[in-house]
Protein backbone atom coordinates (compact mmCIF):
# COMPACT_ATOMS: atom_id res chain seq x y z
CA UNK A 1 0.00 0.00 0.00
CA UNK A 2 0.93 3.92 -0.70
CA UNK A 3 -0.25 6.87 0.64
CA UNK A 4 -1.10 9.82 -1.93
CA UNK A 5 -0.37 13.14 -0.10
CA UNK A 6 0.66 16.81 -1.60
CA UNK A 7 0.81 19.38 1.45
CA UNK A 8 -1.24 21.32 -1.05
CA UNK A 9 -3.88 18.64 -0.53
CA UNK A 10 -4.91 21.47 2.71
CA UNK A 11 -7.14 24.28 2.69
CA UNK A 12 -5.95 27.26 4.02
CA UNK A 13 -9.05 28.87 3.81
CA UNK A 14 -8.31 31.84 6.47
CA UNK A 15 -11.54 33.68 7.71
CA UNK A 16 -13.81 31.01 5.54
CA UNK A 17 -12.71 28.02 8.45
CA UNK A 18 -14.82 29.46 10.47
CA UNK A 19 -18.04 29.54 8.30
CA UNK A 20 -17.76 25.70 7.79
CA UNK A 21 -17.22 22.59 10.09
CA UNK A 22 -14.92 21.00 7.60
CA UNK A 23 -10.94 21.19 8.65
CA UNK A 24 -9.19 22.56 6.14
CA UNK A 25 -5.64 21.16 7.37
CA UNK A 26 -7.05 17.67 8.58
CA UNK A 27 -4.52 15.99 6.12
CA UNK A 28 -1.32 17.36 7.88
CA UNK A 29 -2.40 16.12 10.97
CA UNK A 30 -3.09 12.63 9.44
CA UNK A 31 0.51 12.25 8.16
CA UNK A 32 1.76 13.42 11.73
CA UNK A 33 0.19 10.57 13.22
CA UNK A 34 1.74 8.54 10.71
CA UNK A 35 5.18 9.30 11.05
CA UNK A 36 6.29 5.96 12.73
CA UNK A 37 4.61 4.11 10.18
CA UNK A 38 6.98 2.73 7.19
CA UNK A 39 4.85 3.37 4.36
CA UNK A 40 5.73 5.07 1.14
CA UNK A 41 4.31 8.36 0.16
CA UNK A 42 3.82 9.39 -3.61
CA UNK A 43 2.47 12.78 -4.97
CA UNK A 44 1.11 14.22 -8.21
CA UNK A 45 3.46 16.30 -9.77
CA UNK A 46 0.73 19.10 -10.51
CA UNK A 47 -2.96 19.60 -10.30
CA UNK A 48 -5.06 17.80 -13.37
CA UNK A 49 -5.14 20.77 -15.58
CA UNK A 50 -8.04 23.18 -16.95
CA UNK A 51 -8.22 20.63 -20.32
CA UNK A 52 -8.76 17.96 -18.43
CA UNK A 53 -11.89 19.09 -16.29
CA UNK A 54 -12.76 20.92 -19.52
CA UNK A 55 -13.54 17.60 -20.99
CA UNK A 56 -15.16 16.33 -18.78
CA UNK A 57 -17.60 18.76 -17.55
CA UNK A 58 -20.74 19.98 -19.80
CA UNK A 59 -20.34 23.41 -22.09
CA UNK A 60 -22.27 24.86 -19.27
CA UNK A 61 -20.68 23.35 -16.46
CA UNK A 62 -17.00 25.14 -17.85
CA UNK A 63 -18.91 28.36 -17.49
CA UNK A 64 -20.00 27.81 -14.12
CA UNK A 65 -16.63 26.68 -11.76
CA UNK A 66 -15.52 29.99 -13.06
CA UNK A 67 -18.30 31.76 -11.19
CA UNK A 68 -17.32 33.30 -7.72
CA UNK A 69 -21.25 33.04 -6.18
CA UNK A 70 -21.76 29.37 -7.46
CA UNK A 71 -18.92 28.27 -5.92
CA UNK A 72 -19.23 29.54 -2.79
CA UNK A 73 -22.93 27.68 -3.44
CA UNK A 74 -21.39 24.62 -3.45
CA UNK A 75 -18.77 25.06 -0.75
CA UNK A 76 -22.09 25.69 1.33
CA UNK A 77 -20.43 28.89 2.73
CA UNK A 78 -22.16 32.55 2.79
CA UNK A 79 -20.69 34.58 -0.17
CA UNK A 80 -18.06 36.97 0.96
CA UNK A 81 -18.37 40.37 -1.21
CA UNK A 82 -14.42 40.94 -0.40
CA UNK A 83 -13.21 37.13 -0.89
CA UNK A 84 -12.08 37.25 -4.60
CA UNK A 85 -12.25 34.30 -7.28
CA UNK A 86 -8.58 33.96 -7.47
CA UNK A 87 -8.45 33.48 -3.63
CA UNK A 88 -10.92 30.64 -3.65
CA UNK A 89 -9.25 29.01 -6.57
CA UNK A 90 -5.90 29.17 -5.13
CA UNK A 91 -7.05 28.09 -2.15
CA UNK A 92 -9.91 25.63 -2.58
CA UNK A 93 -10.20 24.72 -5.87
CA UNK A 94 -6.43 24.67 -6.38
CA UNK A 95 -6.09 22.13 -3.41
CA UNK A 96 -9.10 20.08 -5.25
CA UNK A 97 -7.56 19.85 -8.58
CA UNK A 98 -4.66 18.34 -6.80
CA UNK A 99 -6.92 15.62 -5.11
CA UNK A 100 -8.33 14.61 -8.56
CA UNK A 101 -4.92 14.36 -9.69
CA UNK A 102 -3.74 11.92 -6.56
CA UNK A 103 -6.78 10.06 -7.36
CA UNK A 104 -5.79 9.69 -11.03
CA UNK A 105 -2.31 8.87 -10.29
CA UNK A 106 -3.46 6.14 -7.33
CA UNK A 107 -5.97 4.32 -10.22
CA UNK A 108 -2.79 4.23 -12.48
CA UNK A 109 -0.48 2.99 -9.76
CA UNK A 110 -3.00 0.18 -8.75
CA UNK A 111 -3.91 -0.63 -12.57
CA UNK A 112 -0.25 -0.91 -12.85
CA UNK A 113 0.88 -2.85 -9.56
CA UNK A 114 -2.34 -4.46 -8.41
CA UNK A 115 -1.74 -2.51 -5.00
CA UNK A 116 -3.73 -0.40 -2.55
CA UNK A 117 -3.42 3.23 -3.22
CA UNK A 118 -4.83 5.29 -0.75
CA UNK A 119 -5.34 9.16 -1.90
CA UNK A 120 -5.91 11.01 1.15
CA UNK A 121 -8.06 13.91 -0.20
CA UNK A 122 -10.71 13.49 -2.76
CA UNK A 123 -14.03 11.05 -2.75
CA UNK A 124 -15.96 14.25 -4.34
CA UNK A 125 -18.69 12.17 -4.37
CA UNK A 126 -21.42 14.95 -4.99
CA UNK A 127 -20.01 16.56 -7.99
CA UNK A 128 -20.72 15.57 -11.35
CA UNK A 129 -19.68 17.08 -15.33
CA UNK A 130 -23.23 18.85 -14.99
CA UNK A 131 -23.12 19.71 -11.02
CA UNK A 132 -21.53 21.17 -8.07
CA UNK A 133 -22.82 20.84 -4.78
CA UNK A 134 -21.77 19.56 -1.00
CA UNK A 135 -18.49 20.90 -0.79
CA UNK A 136 -17.52 19.22 -4.64
CA UNK A 137 -16.45 20.94 -7.48
CA UNK A 138 -14.88 18.02 -9.44
CA UNK A 139 -15.72 14.75 -9.52
CA UNK A 140 -12.77 13.14 -8.82
CA UNK A 141 -13.64 10.00 -10.05
CA UNK A 142 -16.09 10.64 -13.10
CA UNK A 143 -12.56 11.94 -14.22
CA UNK A 144 -9.93 9.91 -13.66
CA UNK A 145 -12.23 6.90 -15.13
CA UNK A 146 -12.08 9.65 -18.72
CA UNK A 147 -8.41 9.37 -18.83
CA UNK A 148 -7.92 6.11 -17.71
CA UNK A 149 -10.15 5.08 -20.91
CA UNK A 150 -8.53 7.73 -23.06
CA UNK A 151 -5.18 6.34 -21.82
CA UNK A 152 -5.91 2.77 -22.69
CA UNK A 153 -5.79 1.32 -19.13
CA UNK A 154 -9.20 0.68 -19.03
CA UNK A 155 -11.09 -0.67 -21.70
CA UNK A 156 -14.96 0.18 -22.78
CA UNK A 157 -15.48 -3.37 -21.42
CA UNK A 158 -13.77 -3.24 -18.61
CA UNK A 159 -15.87 -2.97 -14.82
CA UNK A 160 -15.41 -0.49 -12.28
CA UNK A 161 -16.44 -1.19 -8.53
CA UNK A 162 -17.30 2.65 -6.78
CA UNK A 163 -17.71 1.49 -2.81
CA UNK A 164 -18.78 4.78 -1.35
CA UNK A 165 -19.01 4.56 2.97
CA UNK A 166 -19.33 7.99 3.74
CA UNK A 167 -22.26 8.93 5.54
CA UNK A 168 -24.11 10.89 2.30
CA UNK A 169 -24.65 9.11 -0.76
CA UNK A 170 -23.14 9.46 -3.91
CA UNK A 171 -25.20 11.03 -5.67
CA UNK A 172 -22.75 12.82 -8.00
CA UNK A 173 -21.00 9.65 -9.01
CA UNK A 174 -24.81 8.08 -9.43
CA UNK A 175 -25.45 10.70 -11.81
CA UNK A 176 -22.10 10.90 -13.36
CA UNK A 177 -22.40 6.88 -14.50
CA UNK A 178 -26.33 7.08 -14.82
CA UNK A 179 -25.66 5.15 -18.16
CA UNK A 180 -22.66 3.27 -17.82
CA UNK A 181 -23.44 -0.51 -16.91
CA UNK A 182 -19.84 -1.74 -16.59
CA UNK A 183 -19.74 0.92 -13.17
CA UNK A 184 -21.41 -0.34 -10.51
CA UNK A 185 -21.56 1.52 -7.10
CA UNK A 186 -22.10 0.23 -3.64
CA UNK A 187 -23.18 2.77 -1.19
CA UNK A 188 -23.60 2.74 2.57
CA UNK A 189 -25.46 5.90 3.47
CA UNK A 190 -27.84 7.80 5.64
CA UNK A 191 -31.32 7.38 4.24
CA UNK A 192 -32.39 10.35 6.04
CA UNK A 193 -29.92 13.08 5.25
CA UNK A 194 -29.14 15.15 2.40
CA UNK A 195 -29.11 14.01 -0.73
CA UNK A 196 -32.14 12.57 -0.78
CA UNK A 197 -32.55 12.17 -4.90
CA UNK A 198 -34.61 9.00 -5.71
CA UNK A 199 -33.57 9.12 -9.07
CA UNK A 200 -29.60 8.77 -8.33
CA UNK A 201 -30.25 6.24 -5.03
CA UNK A 202 -32.14 4.63 -7.69
CA UNK A 203 -28.90 4.15 -9.87
CA UNK A 204 -26.93 2.27 -6.47
CA UNK A 205 -26.15 -1.25 -7.83
CA UNK A 206 -25.67 -2.44 -4.25
CA UNK A 207 -27.79 0.10 -2.04
CA UNK A 208 -27.19 -0.08 1.96
CA UNK A 209 -29.70 3.02 3.07
CA UNK A 210 -29.57 3.49 7.15
CA UNK A 211 -31.36 5.27 9.51
CA UNK A 212 -29.42 7.58 11.61
CA UNK A 213 -28.23 6.68 15.00
CA UNK A 214 -26.82 3.32 13.45
CA UNK A 215 -23.73 2.08 15.93
CA UNK A 216 -20.63 0.40 14.88
CA UNK A 217 -22.05 -3.52 14.94
CA UNK A 218 -25.28 -2.69 12.98
CA UNK A 219 -23.17 -0.71 10.29
CA UNK A 220 -20.62 -3.04 9.97
CA UNK A 221 -23.24 -6.40 9.89
CA UNK A 222 -24.87 -4.12 6.93
CA UNK A 223 -21.45 -3.47 5.13
CA UNK A 224 -20.48 -7.15 5.27
CA UNK A 225 -23.52 -8.60 3.78
CA UNK A 226 -23.16 -6.14 0.40
CA UNK A 227 -19.39 -6.88 0.12
CA UNK A 228 -20.76 -10.57 -0.29
CA UNK A 229 -22.34 -9.56 -3.27
CA UNK A 230 -19.18 -8.37 -4.89
CA UNK A 231 -17.55 -10.43 -6.96
CA UNK A 232 -14.07 -10.68 -8.62
CA UNK A 233 -15.08 -9.17 -12.21
CA UNK A 234 -13.64 -5.58 -11.92
CA UNK A 235 -10.80 -4.16 -13.34
CA UNK A 236 -10.71 -1.92 -10.80
CA UNK A 237 -12.14 -0.45 -7.47
CA UNK A 238 -12.15 3.35 -6.05
CA UNK A 239 -13.51 2.95 -2.16
CA UNK A 240 -14.53 6.58 -0.70
CA UNK A 241 -13.86 6.44 3.22
CA UNK A 242 -15.77 9.25 4.50
CA UNK A 243 -14.77 9.90 8.17
CA UNK A 244 -18.34 11.76 8.52
CA UNK A 245 -19.83 8.46 10.06
CA UNK A 246 -18.09 8.90 13.63
CA UNK A 247 -20.81 9.99 16.11
CA UNK A 248 -19.36 12.91 17.03
CA UNK A 249 -19.49 14.38 13.57
CA UNK A 250 -22.55 16.91 13.98
CA UNK A 251 -23.12 15.97 9.47
CA UNK A 252 -23.39 12.14 9.02
CA UNK A 253 -26.10 11.42 11.67
CA UNK A 254 -24.35 8.18 12.28
CA UNK A 255 -22.27 6.53 15.77
CA UNK A 256 -19.03 4.93 14.80
CA UNK A 257 -16.27 4.82 16.71
CA UNK A 258 -12.37 5.70 15.33
CA UNK A 259 -11.79 2.04 16.01
CA UNK A 260 -15.14 0.99 13.88
CA UNK A 261 -13.95 3.01 11.03
CA UNK A 262 -10.33 1.36 11.03
CA UNK A 263 -12.47 -1.91 10.62
CA UNK A 264 -14.47 -1.02 8.03
CA UNK A 265 -11.35 -0.42 5.80
CA UNK A 266 -10.02 -2.88 6.79
CA UNK A 267 -13.01 -5.52 6.43
CA UNK A 268 -13.37 -3.91 2.55
CA UNK A 269 -9.89 -3.50 1.58
CA UNK A 270 -9.16 -7.22 2.68
CA UNK A 271 -12.32 -8.39 0.55
CA UNK A 272 -10.94 -6.38 -2.45
CA UNK A 273 -7.76 -7.85 -1.79
CA UNK A 274 -8.87 -11.51 -1.87
CA UNK A 275 -10.64 -11.09 -5.16
CA UNK A 276 -7.96 -9.30 -6.59
CA UNK A 277 -9.37 -6.02 -7.35
CA UNK A 278 -6.85 -2.71 -7.58
CA UNK A 279 -7.91 -0.05 -5.11
CA UNK A 280 -7.73 3.58 -5.27
CA UNK A 281 -9.05 5.36 -1.76
CA UNK A 282 -10.28 8.39 -1.61
CA UNK A 283 -10.39 10.60 1.25
CA UNK A 284 -14.44 11.69 1.62
CA UNK A 285 -16.60 13.81 3.79
CA UNK A 286 -15.12 14.39 7.29
CA UNK A 287 -16.42 17.05 9.44
CA UNK A 288 -15.06 16.38 12.84
CA UNK A 289 -11.90 16.75 14.85
CA UNK A 290 -11.90 12.84 15.50
CA UNK A 291 -11.11 13.04 11.74
CA UNK A 292 -7.61 12.53 11.48
CA UNK A 293 -7.18 10.59 13.92
CA UNK A 294 -10.32 8.07 12.36
CA UNK A 295 -8.41 8.33 8.61
CA UNK A 296 -4.55 7.61 10.21
CA UNK A 297 -6.25 4.55 11.99
CA UNK A 298 -8.09 2.99 9.20
CA UNK A 299 -4.33 3.71 7.75
CA UNK A 300 -2.37 1.73 10.42
CA UNK A 301 -4.87 -1.38 10.45
CA UNK A 302 -4.84 -1.89 6.55
CA UNK A 303 -0.84 -0.98 6.49
CA UNK A 304 -0.41 -5.08 5.99
CA UNK A 305 -2.83 -5.82 4.17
Amino acid sequence: MKIIYEPRFNYQLGLLKYLHPFDGEKLSKVITELDSLNIEIIHPVGPVSPVVINEYLNELMRKLVLSKTLVFRALEVPKIPFVSFDFLDNKILLPMRLAVAGTLLGAENALGSGDIMWNLSGGFHHASNVNMEGFCIYNDIGISYQQLRKNGQLSETDKVLIIDVDAHHGNGNAYSFKDNENIHLLDVYNADIYPTSDFTRNRVNFPVPLKSGVEGHEYLDKLNQALKLVKADYALAFLIAGTDVLAIDKLGGFKLTVEDVAKREKIILSHLKTLEIPTVVTGGGGYSKQSASAIAAAIKACSTL
